[in-house]
């Protein structure tokens, strides 16, 4: 539900079928949420330094797909915060399913001794990629992006906790870091859904 203090802006009336607690067009007369378009050059500038290290290291390709990935939801994140158009939200919220795609393939596959493609998983990861967009671009409910969304996050969780647990316990430590870091933002994403009326 959008705040009451909105402003017309540069983009027009929001189409989106969601519209953040950010006030629109407060900022600026070009960005609708100015802040939450902004903040997203930490999902863009740190990935493009991680892909080019990637290929100046000579890493598998995967890893390269990985920080393009997260490039790309940072990209579609800030023109969707931008315009709080349909299809920059699209551009925001389906790259999260295939950057998400991208993360479980290289974490089931980090064990491998030769660079070699695992065809099996790369299929699967690839036909829910292609369920995901044909159901979403027909059934526009962001509750369900959320919930194919948060269900990779799942594996990846599970996953994560093995590794950390069973194979590198030196590195309990960031595993456990990292959990708290996503669950907290997770929480705070929750709160700014719930008290959107009430708190700026």
């Amino acid at each position: 539900m959008a705040p009451a203090g909105d402003r017309a802006g540069y983009w027009g009336p929001p189409t989106s079928t969601l519209d953040w607690c950010e006030e629109n067009y407060v900022v600026s007369h070009y960005i609708a949420e100015f802040w939450n378009t902004v903040s997203n050059l930490f999902f863009i500038l740190p990935p493009i330094y991680g892909a080019i290290q990637c290929y100046k290291d000579g890493l598998e390709k995967r890893y390269l797909a990985a920080y393009m990935g997260l490039m790309a939801v940072g990209l579609g994140s800030w023109c969707f915060h931008m315009t709080l158009k349909y299809e920059m939200q699209l551009l925001d919220e389906l790259p999260m399913i295939y950057g998400c795609c991208t993360f479980v393939y290289c974490l089931y596959e980090c064990f491998k001794y030769k660079n070699t493609v695992n065809y099996p998983l790369l299929f699967l990861l690839g036909t829910y990629s292609i369920g995901v967009t044909t159901v979403y671009l027909n059934w526009k409910q962001p509750v369900f992006h959320q919930v194919m969304y948060g269900t990779l996050v799942l594996v990846l969780v599970l996953r994560s906790v093995y590794i950390v647990m069973w194979v590198y316990p030196w590195l309990r430590g960031l595993g456990y870091t990292s959990l708290t870091l996503f669950l907290m933002g997770f929480f705070l994403w929750n709160i700014d859904n719930i008290f959107c009326d009430r708190l700026r």
